[in-house]
């Protein structure tokens, strides 16, 4: 089987975990995801599906991108004020965003590294990170 079946398997069983059904429409919104490595928004999205799949709507698009976040395959990335963008890569990583093109930047990172990787030539203004995790009581009420 080619990698891209692998993937839409994985896809269609993490939807079908959720109770959410494996739609061409979803397939079609994922590729473009696994596809498009600079973390594009909702409407950069629906504009690079509608090239190969014109009859999609950007209401289909939002809908797609719900239900690939509810079921796990893709990750909502919030920057600034802007609109949100979607990330396919599902490895712990980090996200470095440049503030003059726009460009976004993901930089393994593991829970277990103890300083913040940089992508090479990276000019660093400020840090804002978010970690996610369980707390100490919560973590004891398991």
């Amino acid at each position: 089987m080619n990698p891209s079946g692998k993937s839409h398997d994985r896809l269609s069983e993490r939807l079908n975990a959720r109770g959410l059904r494996f739609t061409p429409q979803r397939r079609h919104v994922y590729d473009v995801l696994s596809q498009k490595l600079n973390h594009p928004t909702a409407e950069e999205v629906f504009r690079c599906a509608r090239r190969t799949l014109p009859e999609i709507s950007l209401a289909t698009v939002y809908n797609c991108l719900d239900a690939l976040v509810a079921s796990g395959v893709i990750r909502p990335v919030q920057l600034e004020r802007g609109a949100t963008r979607y990330c396919a890569n599902m490895e712990e990583h980090c996200h470095y965003y440049c503030d003059r093109c726009g460009a976004v930047f993901d930089v393994m990172w593991t829970a277990e590294a103890t300083a913040v990787p940089r992508p090479k030539g990276f000019q660093v203004d400020h840090y804002e990170i978010a970690v996610h995790g369980i707390c100490t009581d919560c973590a004891r009420k398991k």
